[in-house]
């Protein structure tokens, strides 16, 4: 890109904020947010790594680790939020039901969520998670970006065939604008910039109309 995007410094001095296990404890609801939601182990926490150049996000190998509402500071009005992976088989369903309570309270009520990333395997895309995230967003005209992470665990040709897929499918399904797709690999640096820009979008940076 031709343009300095002014997410970048943001993202660098990104800071951890505070947890928040129930709406109620979450901050001031002000400014403005972007939620990353994802299925279990489908790369979350690593792409909020890989977008702010810090490692703020934990990552684990054992799927359903970040059990609360993690909200990052950018600046004093805008927001990162990684929230709870959903989805994994060992999770107790005590835990997943006070998990889906919470966070559908959280999507339904926070007036500062200007977008949700939405973070998908390549190699397993369109979750039931997945597609409950994208019908919920359609019907609340609530944009959505999805990261399809881990690209580099695909041919360069199989990827690209998926993320024709998916965007096909966004199209017949859910004929929504505001739904944007891309590949992505926190691993190999994939699609950085890309998403940087979606975010810069978001984050009232730059207007829609620039290149």
């Amino acid at each position: 890109m031709s343009f300095k995007n002014p997410i970048l410094g943001l993202s660098q001095q990104a800071k951890f904020l505070i947890s928040a296990a129930k709406v109620d404890q979450c901050p001031e609801d002000n400014g403005i947010e972007v939620a990353f939601a994802g299925r279990s182990n489908a790369g979350k926490s690593s792409a909020i790594n890989a977008l702010t150049h810090n490692s703020l996000a934990r990552t684990s190998k054992t799927p359903g680790r970040t059990q609360l509402l993690n909200f990052f500071s950018l600046d004093e009005a805008r927001r990162l939020v990684d929230l709870p992976g959903y989805g994994y088989a060992k999770v107790p369903l005590p835990l997943k039901q006070h998990w889906q309570q919470h966070l559908e309270a959280y999507l339904s009520s926070r007036e500062s969520l200007a977008g949700i990333v939405l973070t998908m395997d390549v190699r397993h895309p369109l979750t039931p998670f997945d597609t409950l995230m994208l019908d919920w967003a359609t019907s609340c005209q609530m944009p959505v970006h999805i990261l399809l992470s881990k690209a580099d665990k695909l041919t360069f040709g199989a990827a690209k065939t998926t993320l024709l897929t998916i965007q096909k499918t966004i199209r017949e399904r859910w004929n929504n604008d505001l739904i944007s797709v891309q590949l992505f690999s926190a691993t190999k640096r994939q699609g950085i910039e890309e998403a940087h820009l979606l975010l810069a979008h978001w984050f009232e940076l730059i207007e829609p109309t620039e290149p």
